[in-house]
């Protein structure tokens, strides 16, 4: 059963990445969106099982009980997946049945059981949920006050996209955590967009891309210049982490770029960007490439993304 999925046509497989946004409703509230969407607590990660053979699948809401089924071979991203290739299936899942093609499965008490085994459901939590700043780190927000940054606001003690900081930086470490609204009938760039900006320069996605496939325009995705080299995105309404570390560039005393900026990015604790090099600016940049210190920027895109625990090491 197992090597049937793996082996299915292509013609069965999907890739929400290129879609366009659908709209539909929108949810920032975990408690809302169980009150509101049955989806939702179907929606998400399990482990287990099938044919004697270990497999992680990722059950993403399309809306209307339709859901997108990623099912990864040795385990979950981040935990067990090879990297190997994911098989992307469509399916629904009402009434307590999961049905896919060429299978069908019953859910009950966070469990999917289907005839060649069970999986069980998996609320992972990044290990930097909650760090704390170090010694003489740059707190920007703690929960209390949004004026670190130009126009803060904030939504309870989380703090509202479309912001910048005040303080500039030339190299440094950043710790960030962040909030994908659930958006089930949205797709691609329309569901759950923001992204960090490194100096005001150049952009760390932040999106709904659970189950994606992990392109440079999805989460943990350097814009235009890098794919994130495991997708660890979690589903929405979960808080995941950044960890980045920033090496601005070089530019001699003409004003001529003789090295460019790097960055190490861990998304949910695991490396997903490795020193990459970065060589132009994302287009939607505040501040173009150059010498001078550059800001955090947090954009803004049309949806709710919220942040927490943001501290910044001056290096």
């Amino acid at each position: 059963m197992l090597r049937y999925f793996f082996l299915l046509p292509l013609s069965l497989c999907f890739s929400t990445s290129l879609l366009v946004a659908a709209g539909g409703p929108t949810f920032t509230d975990p408690k809302e969106a169980t009150a509101k969407d049955p989806d939702f607590i179907t929606q998400g990660e399990y482990s287990g099982n099938l044919d004697g053979k270990p497999v992680g699948v990722q059950l993403v809401a399309e809306g209307s009980g339709k859901f997108a089924a990623v099912l990864y071979p040795g385990g979950l991203p981040g935990a067990g997946f090879s990297g190997d290739k994911a098989t992307r299936l469509k399916g629904t899942a009402t009434g307590g049945q999961i049905t896919l093609p060429g299978l069908t499965g019953t859910m009950a008490s966070g469990k999917i059981t289907f005839p060649g085994g069970t999986l069980s459901r998996m609320n992972r939590e990044s290990p930097t949920v909650g760090a704390k700043a170090p010694a003489g780190a740059i707190v920007l927000f703690d929960g209390k006050s949004p004026d670190a940054f130009l126009d803060g606001k904030l939504d309870g003690d989380t703090l509202m996209q479309g912001v910048t900081s005040k303080q500039l930086w030339k190299n440094f470490s950043l710790h960030i955590e962040f909030k994908i609204p659930y958006m089930p009938e949205a797709r691609g760039q329309g569901r759950g967009n923001s992204g960090c900006y490194l100096q005001g320069r150049y952009e760390v996605q932040m999106l709904d891309s659970f189950g994606l496939e992990g392109e440079n325009n999805e989460c943990g995705g350097i814009y235009t210049i890098g794919s994130p080299k495991v997708n660890m995105a979690f589903p929405p309404l979960s808080w995941q982490t950044y960890d980045i570390e920033y090496t601005q560039a070089v530019y001699d005393a003409s004003g001529k770029k003789t090295a460019n900026a790097r960055t190490t990015v861990k998304h949910n604790g695991v490396i997903v960007q490795d020193n990459i090099e970065l060589d132009h600016a994302t287009t939607a940049s505040p501040l173009k490439e150059g010498p001078t210190p550059g800001p955090i920027h947090l954009q803004e895109h049309g949806t709710p993304v919220r942040y927490r625990n943001i501290w910044v090491v001056e290096k």
